[in-house]
């Protein structure tokens, strides 16, 4: 369960850092909810790198997703 909210926050962090890199436009909620996703695949991606290197995969996958966002829906 804790585990369960650390990857919450985490997602969360990583959503809200994305949109900052890539001076999103979009809603915060928007920015946390790519996050998470971009953590689940993320950890599809990067989990045997570390939590360091992890992380910076999960920020990268959501600056994509992110850029693929307003490319979708502009």
């Amino acid at each position: 369960m804790i585990q369960f909210i650390i990857n919450i926050l985490l997602g969360a962090l990583v959503g809200w850092l994305a949109g900052y890199l890539m001076k999103s436009n979009g809603s915060f909620l928007r920015n946390i909810i790519l996050g998470l996703v971009a953590g689940v695949i993320g950890g599809f991606v990067g989990g045997s790198f570390g939590t360091i290197i992890g992380f910076a995969i999960d920020v990268a996958v959501a600056c994509l997703l992110i850029f693929l966002a307003r490319k979708i829906f502009k």
